[in-house]
């Protein structure tokens, strides 16, 4: 259970650590990019033998497409940072664990290999799950009532289907990089080298990060701060030590992830919706508290089997 409470602490740690970049006139998309070197630095830290790295092929297929994993890691950072900025901690959170629909869909129709026998009550959960992203995206309060009335109708139209597609996109976006981690790893990487897998997928943001910053440095002008690289390491160790011991908490239980991921996401949206209202005071609306309690329910219903209800 050690485990299970670490990955969450450090899972909510990201989801806080870029709400508060505007704050601190911290850059996010800068901040993403160093965040991957701080990534492989702990991995490093982390691995018990960098013997394992003399026998990568570095031009390989499964090492090049680990590689272009690395792409869809930053993407998806930037929208969990917009997402958190933007619409809300608990919005972002409820998106990412929500996500979890993608990998079963993929793993009961793409790849087939789906351990237990899926009922009624399980496909109902995931669609109950897509409802409570769509409430729990719902932004209503007095400030943007009142900015409704002072602005023109396409500014508000166009406001309010960000605060949707913000949350839509971040949910698709690490819905596949979920997808896509459990089938790499799988295919290409031995059951002792996740930390590797993990260490060369970092990699491949560094490389794709890096030659995007440096596009936007040296044409769009833009000026790298020591605020916006500071606040990338820091993101950088809760991101990688998230994973970590969400491996080990696996690891502890038979490696049953049928078990961990549920308990491992309805814990962290409980935790992200708590901290946000006690660090940011982030309030949640009646549709938004309705969407956190179906997320509950829906995750419970996906894994009722493995809870042992």
């Amino acid at each position: 259970m050690l485990y299970f409470l670490l990955s969450v602490l450090f899972t909510v740690a990201l989801y806080l650590i870029m709400r508060a970049f505007p704050r601190y006139k911290v850059h996010s998309f800068h901040a993403v990019v160093f965040n991957y070197y701080a990534c492989v630095l702990t991995g490093l830290v982390l691995t018990p033998d960098l013997g394992l790295f003399r026998n990568v092929i570095w031009n390989s297929e499964g090492t090049l497409v680990t590689l272009a994993l690395g792409g869809m890691f930053v993407v998806t950072f930037m929208l969990i940072g917009l997402t958190a900025q933007k619409v809300s901690v608990t919005a972002t959170s409820l998106a990412g664990n929500m996500s979890l629909v993608i990998p079963v869909l993929f793993g009961l129709f793409v790849f087939q290999n789906n351990n237990k026998e899926f009922t009624v009550v399980n496909y109902a959960g995931l669609v109950i799950a897509l409802a409570a992203l769509a409430l729990g995206a719902i932004q209503q309060n007095n400030k943007d009532a009142a900015s409704a009335t002072t602005t023109s109708s396409a500014n508000s139209v166009s406001r309010a289907r960000l605060l949707l597609i913000l949350p839509l996109l971040t949910f698709l976006a690490a819905g596949t990089n979920n997808t896509l981690i459990n089938y790499l790893s799988v295919k290409y990487y031995a059951a002792g080298e996740t930390t590797l897998f993990m260490i060369i997928a970092c990699s491949g943001a560094i490389l794709i990060g890096s030659v995007i910053l440096l596009f936007r440095v040296l044409v769009n002008g833009e000026k790298l701060h020591w605020r916006s690289i500071l606040g990338g390491f820091i993101l950088g160790v809760p991101n990688f030590l998230s994973l970590y011991f969400l491996l080990l908490a696996l690891a502890s239980f038979s490696n049953s992830a049928a078990f961990v991921f549920p308990i491992y996401n309805i814990l962290t949206m409980l935790v992200s919706a708590g901290a946000a209202w006690l660090i940011y005071r982030e309030r949640l609306n009646q549709l938004n508290k309705f969407g956190l309690l179906l997320a509950v329910i829906a995750i419970i219903m996906i894994s009722y089997q493995e809870l042992g209800f």
